[in-house]
């Protein structure tokens, strides 16, 4: 039923919805980024979408796509009518989005860590700024070309008498499994990985099945 949103902004707003998908009931309208905060204001507004519960803000990012690197996503919800919308637009590396906080002023911590993971700005946010992370943290952790191997923090671990102070993270431990060369990692170790990926593999059983029975698998 949500498609009658899509519907509605069709007839609104014309050939400025760039693409219209609906699958499975993920209904999803993508605009430009100088339609994104007129948009997301009339999903609000406009009595045939009523989108009054503000769900979610997030980012995608896409480096090597042929285009804007970025996807932003809005996550809205209409409690009177029961729909359900994705708004998305695409944003470049180094442009800036309009803030959604004087429409849903919960967008607020969203866009900060978009912001905080992505470099994507929101402009007309009053506080733009890092939430999760300090302000000397040196790039955007969620950027997919962010370096595996670097090491953060960038300031100087406090030397305090008493406590001791745990190292950074090695070459070979927090890393995302985007990032992980599993067949290298798994060649000849017994290291925990994601149980679908041992599994599939033949390595190791499922983790599920408890610490104390998680042994190699017989490749024979």
């Amino acid at each position: 039923m949500s498609k009658k949103v899509l519907d509605r902004l069709a007839s609104a707003f014309g050939d400025r919805i760039l693409e219209a998908t609906s699958f499975r009931g993920d209904d999803q309208a993508v605009v430009a980024p100088k339609d994104w905060k007129e948009i997301a204001a009339f999903l609000r507004d406009d009595a045939s979408c009523a989108m009054d519960h503000f769900l979610d803000l997030t980012a995608a990012d896409y480096p090597e796509r042929d285009g804007p690197r970025f996807d932003v996503l809005l996550f809205l919800r209409s409690t009177k009518l029961n729909y359900r919308v994705r708004l998305k637009t695409r944003v470049g590396d180094g442009d800036s989005l309009a803030s959604l906080m004087s429409v849903w002023p919960g967008a607020d911590w969203g866009e900060r860590e978009i912001y905080d993971m992505f470099g994507v700005k929101f402009e007309g946010h009053p506080d733009m700024r890092r939430i999760l992370l300090y302000d000397e943290f040196d790039g955007f952790p969620l950027r997919k070309d962010y370096p595996i191997e670097k090491t953060q923090p960038l300031v100087a671990y406090r030397n305090v008498e008493g406590i001791d102070k745990l190292p950074p993270f090695g070459p070979d431990e927090g890393q995302p499994f985007s990032r992980i060369d599993w067949n290298a990692r798994l060649e000849g170790k017994d290291l925990p990985v994601s149980p679908a990926i041992s599994v599939q593999v033949g390595k190791r059983k499922a983790l599920s099945q408890g610490s104390e029975d998680v042994e190699p698998v017989s490749e024979e």
